[in-house]
């Protein structure tokens, strides 16, 4: 495991142990236990009908996206994550609820291997490639854990958003459009992001920004066909101070500010 690696599943352990127990109320965890689901309205539109349909929840952290497809009526569902700490909370939430899942803990990279079938969707969401050093490889890997026909559901923060940084009540920005390999963005953080006001131990992580069309790019490569290429004006987490609701778990830019776009869904399919 390379360093970075190491460095961010640390801190993505201590996150899954503080969301696991969740006191903001972010994570619905409550709603989810009782056999509904707490998916945002965006991604709940895109999928559509999931019925009967076998899935993978790719980079699935707690499982509680997993396990409210399962409820909204997939034939199956496994969940992916390379913390231990989450795979362990995961299957928790899913003997609480009665809910058959499968979690799998192994790096999104291995997946293949570490799930050893193939599936009609791969379902991935809100703030997971930005942690993802190789955004070709981890396209070949949705290639790989599809059948023929399947698709890939991709919901994320828009790589223009992540270019900018908040200060003195505008936004500025910080960062290239594209982050290099072997030079990540590094981040101190002492809270996650649901505000929980209890402080995370390893604060240090390593993000990267993919430009959207280094992911299309990928994709098709790997063997998909693009069947959508959204871009949105709302993301799940309020990503700057001067963000206001637009929905359960949705924000945007208050009005009167310069919009950018703050995130951006892919649905494309395993030729």
């Amino acid at each position: 495991m390379d360093e970075h690696t190491r460095v961010n599943r640390l801190n993505w352990d201590n996150r899954a142990e503080l969301h696991a127990t969740d006191a903001t109320g972010s994570y619905r965890i409550a709603e989810v236990l009782a056999g509904g689901s707490c998916l945002h309205a965006l991604e709940a539109a895109e999928i559509g009908n999931v019925s009967g349909r076998h899935i993978v929840h790719l980079q699935c952290h707690i499982g509680l996206d997993t396990l409210s497809l399962k409820h909204l009526g997939a034939a199956s569902v496994t969940g992916l994550d390379f913390s231990p700490r989450a795979i362990a909370a995961a299957g928790d939430f899913a003997k609480r609820a009665g809910t058959e899942a499968r979690f799998v803990e192994a790096s999104v990279y291995d997946a293949p291997a570490a799930l050893g079938r193939a599936y009609d969707m791969v379902f991935v969401t809100w703030g997971a490639i930005c942690w993802l050093r190789d955004i070709r490889a981890w396209a070949r890997v949705v290639a790989d854990v599809l059948r023929p026909g399947g698709t890939l559901y991709l919901l994320d923060g828009h790589p223009t958003m992540l270019q900018f940084e908040a200060r003195n009540g505008r936004l500025e920005l910080e960062y290239d459009w594209r982050t290099p390999a072997d030079k990540p963005l590094q981040f101190n953080e002492a809270e996650t992001y649901t505000h929980d006001t209890r402080p995370l131990t390893h604060t240090r992580n390593y993000e990267w920004i993919h430009p959207l069309g280094d992911v299309v790019n990928a994709l098709i490569a790997a063997g998909l066909t693009i069947d959508f290429l959204n871009e949105h004006d709302i993301i799940a987490w309020d990503a700057f101070p001067f963000m206001v609701g637009a929905g359960i778990d949705q924000f945007r830019l208050a009005d009167g500010m310069p919009k950018i776009p703050l995130s951006f869904s892919i649905g494309a399919t395993k030729r």
